[in-house]
């Protein structure tokens, strides 16, 4: 009987064994399956910083975190700035520049340092531009200089930069010829909206949108850093208004968006030259008034977008040949309000708008084999007011 009641109760205790086992190994696996969810929606590869103007309810440059697989992103922090409306980040991706575009008096670029583990940026400084309403700024590969370009001062400025990341005082401001064009369709006035440099680093490129010019200087690997080119601008179609320059991953394309036209200007670039190849409509609606904004070239080099603002809000999307960089218009995509600046992942996912008068960040993602874009309305940022420029570390 006493054996025959042990017998009993070692089964007893087997079965119980084997039920918490099998309840451990289920809870097990909803963990790790728990796990593997949240890594697929907060898993995020990438910083983005967005530039605003600051004369809503932005306060300066607001920085998210964003998954470049999903297109989820999650506000991180925010650093105070007065109209930090366009963007540059350093090579070692330690520093943040922003052109705080305001007239004369309070026109400066402001230097941020970042820190990757936190994702908050510490303004380091800023320093006068000494040109009025700079609404672009870039820097060099060596982290020697920043280079602002001034739409209302007409101007280049050149800043250097210390051991530390923090801005200099100014080096030199590069002011252009006043002068009548007698072939002009409009009064020359210098307005100059981007400083962009060449892919292998030996030239930087100044859209003039007054004077329809592309200037030209050349970088030196000594004092003085920047000298002007030969030739020192490049002419463009009168009344284009060229606006931002971007350069194909080959190095041997370059793309223009003029604003005033709505044309995107195609070269083939070499040594330092500029050579137009094609012109050929971005904004593509009737009446005079365009608004052409942005231009980028997608990671693989198959497609070019531009966007439109004024009347059209859209993505102009071009099929580049491969061949000759040539472009082909392939459809164009509706946004928001005012698209002033886009920018797409590294990995060519996603192209992402800032429309400054929406207050709306867009999520597009893209067809890799067409070109076109089809927006997730569930990823879209709307808690920015006038977003305007977009950068990812």
């Amino acid at each position: 009987m006493a054996n025959s009641r042990n017998f009993v109760q070692l089964g007893f205790v087997i079965l119980s064994l084997i039920f918490v086992s099998a309840v451990y190994a289920l809870h097990l696996t909803d963990r790790v399956d728990s796990k593997s969810e949240v890594g697929e929606t907060s898993s995020f590869s990438l910083y983005m910083f967005v530039g605003t103007y600051t004369t809503g309810t932005s306060t300066g440059i607001y920085v998210y975190r964003f998954d470049e697989e999903t297109g989820q992103s999650e506000f991180v922090s925010v650093a105070e700035a007065v109209n930090p409306s366009y963007l540059a980040i350093s090579a070692n991706e330690r520093f943040v520049y922003a052109a705080g575009e305001s007239g004369r008096d309070a026109a400066v670029a402001y230097a941020f340092s970042f820190d990757k583990q936190t994702g908050k940026l510490s303004l380091l400084n800023s320093q006068p531009t000494n040109g009025a309403s700079p609404c672009y700024i870039n820097t060099d590969y060596a982290g020697r200089f920043v280079v602002t370009a001034n739409y209302s001062g007409g101007n280049v400025s050149l800043i250097p930069l210390s051991a530390n990341g923090s801005l200099l005082p100014v080096d030199k401001v590069f002011e252009f010829k006043e002068g009548d064009d007698p072939d002009a369709t409009r009064p020359i006035r210098h307005n100059l909206h981007c400083t962009v440099f060449s892919p292998d680093r030996k030239f930087l490129f100044a859209a003039d949108l007054g004077a329809d010019k592309l200037h030209k200087f050349v970088v030196n690997e000594t004092a003085p850093f920047l000298t002007v080119g030969t030739p020192d601008a490049y002419k463009l179609e009168q009344g284009s208004g060229p606006r931002h320059l971007t350069f194909h991953p080959n190095g041997r394309f370059a793309y223009l968006i003029n604003e005033l036209s709505g044309k995107v200007t195609a070269f083939h670039y070499a040594n330092g030259n500029l050579e137009p190849v094609q012109y050929i409509a971005s904004d593509t609606s009737e009446g005079a008034r365009k608004g052409s904004a942005d231009i980028h070239v997608s990671p693989d080099g198959k497609f070019l977008y531009a966007s439109n603002r004024a009347n059209t809000n859209n993505i102009a999307i071009f099929r580049i040949n491969e061949a000759d960089g040539q472009l082909t218009l392939v459809g164009h995509q509706p946004t928001g309000l005012h698209p002033r600046n886009f920018i797409i992942t590294p990995n060519g996912k996603y192209l992402l708008v800032a429309n400054m008068n929406s207050s709306l960040i867009q999520v597009f993602e893209r067809d890799k084999n067409t070109g076109l874009l089809n927006e997730d309305t569930s990823k879209q940022i709307k808690e920015v007011d006038r977003p305007v420029c977009l950068k990812f570390i």
